[in-house]
């Protein structure tokens, strides 16, 4: 899940561990059986060396599971021992806080992260392992399988890194600990609280352990790394098993990474951008950035302002947007992105990410 021009706040899914099954999400639940880390807690206190932080002792975060418990209609004891033995992570905070000021962004060395040979041979397999769901996907969904492949080498080299952070601990930490020197610090608070509530919500629903998930340091999770809110809106069982199971489903994976993008705007047989260069004489740069990814410009309006499009770019019909990746010291690349580069940018706050998905998922396609 999981960023960071910026936007509204995007998306991401839950896991194997809380699959639910078809129809089971609009029942009530029963009372769900106590977090293992309860269970667990005396047995674990005399061979911990240095005892973790618990939430237990944070009045704020058992107010939030009373108010939790009766919104969701969820057994508070359950909720409250829940966010009681979730423990703080000191490094949590640190990971969200971006970079310092005056770190040069470099897409030449952000790209080396993503594409080189082992993420490609593993998408390659990936692909010829899974041809039958991503191909389908595509007829279904409208999304290319190189965008599908991209995303789920981008974000966990076809499940191989999924994460190790317990997700409880992590999406408690951010709700109640989120760094206060990040400049979003208030919003990005309220969004992990509610996806805090979604995991709690889904959990209690299929009578899981909220402690048994593993995700990465934001609480994204499976192939897709998809958070909680996510799930609710655009997981699916794209397998046909009856649940939906995004750490071992490929297929559930897939069929989930389509359905968000349909829902956040992709365009079938759209291109994702088109190459770009400048007339000096007519450049008018700034008014051409302002609007950041946010498509707005006309490929005719783009032309007016110095952008010289390609002739595909030229007869594209709908907004575009000028996309500057930096390079560092070196001069920054640039492409006009479409409506469908702002939809990938919509699964991470992007225009690196997104560079990084497209050019990964053709790497993939050319090396089968």
């Amino acid at each position: 899940m999981k960023k960071t021009a910026p936007s509204s706040a995007a998306a991401m899914l839950l896991i194997a561990a809380c699959s639910v099954s078809a129809g089971a999400t609009t029942q009530k639940p029963s009372k769900p059986a106590a977090p293992a880390a309860t269970r667990a807690a005396a047995g674990n206190a005399a061979a911990t060396p240095k005892a973790p932080v618990l939430y237990a002792s944070r009045p704020e975060a058992l107010q939030f599971a009373d108010d939790l418990a009766a919104r969701r209609d969820l057994d508070r004891e359950w909720v409250r021992q829940a966010i009681g033995q979730a423990r703080f992570l000191s490094q949590v905070p640190r990971l969200m806080l971006p970079p310092a000021k005056g770190t040069a962004k470099n897409w030449r060395a952000y790209r080396s992260r993503f594409i080189d040979p082992i993420r490609i041979r593993a998408g390659v397999r990936f692909w010829q392992e899974n041809q039958a769901a991503l191909e389908r996907a595509e007829r279904e969904y409208g999304v290319p399988v190189e965008i599908i492949v991209g995303i789920i080498g981008v974000e966990t080299v076809y499940g191989q890194q999924m994460g190790t952070f317990r997700v409880m601990d992590a999406l408690t930490t951010l709700a109640f600990d989120f760094p206060a020197a990040h400049p979003r610090a208030a919003e990005r608070t309220e969004f992990f609280r509610r996806e805090l509530e979604q995991f709690l919500s889904l959990s209690s629903r299929s009578g899981t352990d909220p402690f048994e998930p593993r995700g990465s340091y934001a609480g994204a999770m499976g192939l897709g790394q998809f958070m909680p809110s996510s799930w609710v809106r655009y997981a699916i069982d794209f397998d046909g098993d009856g649940r939906i199971d995004l750490f071992k489903s490929p297929s559930d994976a897939i069929g989930s990474v389509a359905n968000y993008f349909r829902g956040h705007g992709w365009t079938p047989g759209m291109p994702t951008h088109f190459a770009v260069q400048f007339d000096p004489a007519r450049l008018q740069l700034d008014d051409l950035l302002a609007p950041d990814i946010l498509p707005t410009f006309s490929a005719a309006s783009m032309q007016a302002k110095g952008a010289v499009l390609d002739t595909a770019g030229a007869q594209h019909a709908g907004p575009m947007a000028l996309v500057e990746l930096q390079n560092g010291g070196n001069p920054p690349s640039y492409v006009a992105g479409t409506e469908n580069f702002y939809a990938i940018t919509r699964y991470n706050w992007s225009s690196y990410y997104a560079m990084a998905v497209i050019e990964l998922g053709r790497e993939v396609a050319a090396s089968r």
